[in-house]
C-alpha cells in the first residue's frame, strides 16, 4: 500500500559535490575521493526511527509500573541492563535498555486520538488554519542535503504500516511514502520485463513532448516528471531495501513474523540504504477492556521482540550512535482501572522512549507520583520530544520555517532539549 510519490525529487550525488571540482588534485585522484567521501557519508549518515504505538498504550504497565498502588495492575517490574525496571513482559528489550533510556514525565493535554496523534507528531495542537509538517517531513526537509548526498532514489520519509502524518506546508515532496511491512510497494511493480516497459515510456514520452511543444498548460509536463521520478524508483537498486525476505532466515527469525516485527526489520533496512526518516505502526493500543489480559498475551510480546532486535541490529551494525529511535503513541491510559478491566485515555502523566543518535542509553528520566496520577519533576511536551530529537541529529534548533501565509514556524514549536539525554 502506498502512497503515490508525487513531487519526490531525484537526488543527484555528482550535482551536490560539484564544487569539490575545485579541488586541486590528479583527476584520479578526486575521482578516487569522492568515491571515498560517498562511502564515508554511507557509513554516517544522520536517521530516525519511529516506533509508532496507535491508540495510546498503558506506558504504566510496560515502562513506569507502580507496584503495590491500586492503580498499579497485575504486571511485575523486573531489572534491566540500565538504571530502571520495566514490565516482565519485555524481557528482550530489558536487555538492551542500557542503550534507551525512558522519559516518565511527559505531561500533555491532548487526550482525544485524533488532536493527540496530530499533536505527537508535529508539537502542535492542530489548526484550522495552518497545516504543520510532522516529524518525517521536518526531518527530511532538514537532512536533505545528506540524501541529495547519497544520491537517495527511495522516498526520504517511508512510513510502513499505518499513514503517519503529513507534510504540511513543506509540500508533498516530503509526504510520507506509505507501504505495507510484507515487501511488497504496490503499483510500484514492474509487472513487465524491463525492455518492454522501456520501450512503452519512450513512446509515451515522444507523445508527451508533443503535447508539451504545443503549449497546452503545465499538466502534460507535470505528468511527464512524475512518470520519470517514478520509473527511476522502479528501476533503483535501492528499492531492494524494501524486500526483507533478503535477509538471512536467522535474522528475520530474530526480530520475528509479525507485521510489526517486519515493519521494524524494513525500517533497519531502509537506513542503512540512507532513508533519513522511517515511521513503523503497531496498533490495538486503545485498551478500554480487558487491557492486562490484551498486553501480556499479544501486544507486549510483538513488541518486546522487534523492539530489542532493532535496537541490538541497529547498534551491531554501528548504525544507532547515528540513528535515533523513539517510542510512543498519542497518549497513555488512566493510571484508574475502569469497571471492565481496562484503562481509559490519559494525557497527564506518561513516558516516552528514546535512544540512538547520541542521546544517553539506560536513564529514566523524570518521574510520576506513587500511583501515577501526577508528574513530580519538570514535565516535559511533545515539542519538547521532537527538540530532544533535531538535536540528537544535528538539526538547529534555531531553524525557522515560513507557511503559507507568511507566518514564521520555529523549527520543534521551540521546544527545550532534554538535557538529561546528553553528556
Amino acid at each position: 500500500m502506498l502512497t503515490t510519490p508525487t513531487g519526490m525529487s531525484r537526488r543527484h550525488f555528482m550535482s551536490h559535490m560539484a564544487g569539490a571540482a575545485a579541488i586541486t588534485v590528479p583527476a584520479l585522484s578526486l575521482t578516487q575521493t569522492l568515491r571515498a567521501n560517498a562511502a564515508d557519508l554511507k557509513k554516517r549518515h544522520k536517521a530516525a526511527i519511529l516506533l509508532w504505538m496507535s491508540g495510546g498504550p498503558s506506558t504504566m504497565d510496560i515502562w513506569d509500573l507502580k507496584p503495590g498502588a491500586a492503580t498499579g495492575g497485575t504486571f511485575k517490574p523486573i531489572s534491566t541492563k540500565g538504571d530502571m525496571q520495566i514490565s516482565e513482559h519485555m524481557p528482550l528489550t530489558a536487555n538492551v535498555m542500557d542503550k534507551l533510556s525512558i522519559v516518565r514525565s511527559m505531561s500533555t493535554r491532548e487526550a482525544d486520538h485524533q488532536r493527540g496523534r496530530y499533536y505527537m507528531h508535529t508539537g502542535y495542537v492542530p489548526n484550522p488554519n495552518i497545516e504543520y509538517p510532522s516529524y518525517g517531513a521536518v526531518i527530511s526537509h532538514e537532512l536533505e542535503d545528506q540524501s541529495k548526498a547519497m544520491d537517495l532514489e527511495i522516498p526520504p520519509f517511508v512510513s510502513v504500516g499505518g499513514g503517519s502524518e503529513g507534510p504540511g506546508f513543506l509540500g508533498m515532496a516530503y509526504s510520507p511514502f506509505v507501504v505495507s511491512s510484507n515487501g511488497q510497494v504496490r503499483n510500484l511493480e514492474m509487472g513487465m520485463d524491463e525492455q518492454r516497459l522501456m520501450q512503452r515510456m519512450a513512446a509515451l514520452d515522444l507523445v508527451e513532448k508533443g503535447f508539451i511543444s504545443q503549449n497546452r498548460g503545465s499538466a502534460a509536463d507535470d505528468h511527464q516528471k512524475i512518470l520519470k521520478k517514478t520509473l527511476a524508483l522502479m528501476t533503483s537498486p535501492q528499492m531492494d531495501a524494501f524486500k526483507v525476505a533478503k535477509e538471512p532466515k536467522d535474522v528475520q527469525d530474530k526480530y520475528g513474523t509479525t507485521p510489526f516485527a517486519r515493519g521494524c526489520l524494513m525500517a533497519r533496512r531502509l537506513v542503512e540504504a540512507g532513508v533519513p526518516f522511517v515511521e513503523v505502526d503497531l496498533g490495538g493500543w486503545d485498551n478500554h477492556n480487558d487491557i492486562f489480559r490484551t498486553l501480556s498475551a499479544t501486544k507486549l510480546p510483538e513488541l518486546d521482540k522487534a523492539m530489542a532486535a532493532l535496537t541490538s541490529d541497529l547498534d551491531e551494525r554501528g548504525l544507532l550512535q547515528d540513528t535515533a529511535i523513539i517510542w510512543m503513541g498519542e497518549f497513555s491510559r488512566t493510571p484508574r482501572i475502569n469497571g471492565n478491566g481496562g484503562r481509559d485515555h490519559w494525557a497527564r502523566s506518561w513516558s516516552v522512549v528514546l535512544g540512538g543518535a547520541g542521546m544517553k542509553g539506560g536513564l529514566a528520566v523524570g518521574k510520576t507520583n506513587e500511583d501515577g496520577t501526577s508528574v513530580e519533576t519538570d514535565p516535559y511536551t511533545s515539542q519538547d520530544v521532537m527538540a530532544t530529537v533535531c538535536k540528537s541529529l544535528g538539526i538547529s534548533l534555531e531553524t525557522t520555517f515560513t507557511s503559507k501565509s507568511g507566518r514564521p514556524m520555529k523549527i520543534a514549536n521551540g521546544g527545550k532539549v532534554i538535557k538529561e539525554l546528553f553528556a
